[in-house]
């Protein structure tokens, strides 16, 4: 397949999948529900950081988080609601109460603080870092690990800790809902980074398509596969090179 062949392959499936009907069977539907942009970044943290395994028990287990949180993310976070959880109740797969409760005692610190999690990101400096998913993450990270550092074993379940090499294939998702903004799936509400500075989340089934593609030629889904397969999205669509995070997801489908 020559490059133009392939750019016309991504631009055709990435058209097809965006669009309004993905909605409803993608973790996405949470964050859209909202107007707020503060329940809109505290149900993408939190809906995405559950999205691994299969997508109907993972919309399943978001839709039970959001209703936890009285669909009112922001003011449960805010209300400290959170503190009268039990320890054990299982939310999704290996993430449990205990590991919910770290994490909004970190975002609750975030939102005392700064306001919203975009203006952390921006006190941060996300938008002058090569890497801004990373930076923020690292920037969460040293949040939680202060607020809460009883139970820094929790930590591990709620974001990734080792940044050199994990792929971030959820927060990467996240940022790509919170900033692609052409209107259709992706909501768009921030504007501390640009669409062009989204890496590709990066998970086992996009990195088996990218191989299947010729653009990964890594065999481990980690970030310097990110960074290869971002870098060749890139060339295609400078300024959105997450437009085809659909496209593999669609392509996928079809092989």
């Amino acid at each position: 397949m020559t490059e133009r062949d392939l750019k016309d392959l991504l631009d055709t499936e990435a058209a097809r999948i965006n669009s309004p009907s993905f909605i409803n069977d993608d973790p996405v539907q949470f964050p859209r529900r909202f107007s707020d942009v503060r329940d809109v970044e505290i149900s993408a943290l939190l809906t995405s950081g559950i999205a691994w395994g299969n997508r109907k028990m993972i919309c399943r287990d978001c839709d039970r988080l959001m209703s936890l949180m009285g669909n009112q993310p922001y003011n449960y976070t805010m209300d400290e609601a959170y503190e009268h959880l039990p320890d054990g109740m299982n939310i999704h797969r290996t993430f449990f109460t205990q590991h919910l409760k770290h994490y909004l005692r970190g975002l609750r610190y975030i939102y005392d603080n700064y306001g919203s999690l975009q203006d952390f990101a921006r006190a941060v400096e996300i938008s002058s870092n090569e890497a801004p998913a990373w930076k923020l993450v690292a920037g969460i990270n040293q949040v939680l690990q202060d607020v809460d550092p009883e139970n820094n074993v929790c930590a591990s379940r709620c974001l990734p800790q080792n940044l050199q090499t994990t792929a971030l294939k959820r927060v990467n998702m996240a940022l790509r809902w919170l900033v692609r903004n052409d209107g259709i799936v992706d909501l768009g509400v921030w504007d501390v980074i640009k669409p062009s500075q989204l890496y590709i989340p990066l998970d086992v089934h996009v990195g088996d398509i990218s191989r299947e593609l010729g653009i990964l030629s890594r065999k481990a889904n980690d970030r310097r596969s990110v960074d290869e397969v971002t870098s060749c999205l890139r060339r295609f669509n400078p300024d959105d090179p997450t437009i085809y995070d659909f496209a593999l997801f669609g392509i996928g489908m079809n092989l």
